[in-house]
């Protein structure tokens, strides 16, 4: 019980010196944004992988219905 009592009285002095002004995100903060911004890079990453590989196949369909097209036309006359 009497640990409780002193680290209550900690916890009112420590609040009687806390500047309100000077409020920093600390530690914390800069893990937190560190992660966000990996897991963004990460998106970003992924993303343009994706792209590259949506427009290699959108390239092929093109090829393939440019291809397919005069073959057609061809075999009708």
């Amino acid at each position: 019980m009497a640990d409780m009592s002193a680290s209550a009285s900690l916890l009112v002095l420590a609040a009687e010196e806390f500047d309100k002004d000077k409020v920093t995100p600390g530690v914390l903060g800069f893990i937190v944004f560190a992660v966000m911004a990996l897991a963004v890079w990460g998106l970003m990453k992924s993303m343009n992988k994706h792209m590259e590989r949506a427009k290699r196949v959108g390239l092929e369909d093109e090829g393939e219905a440019t291809s397919s097209a005069p073959s057609a036309s061809s075999s009708k006359e």
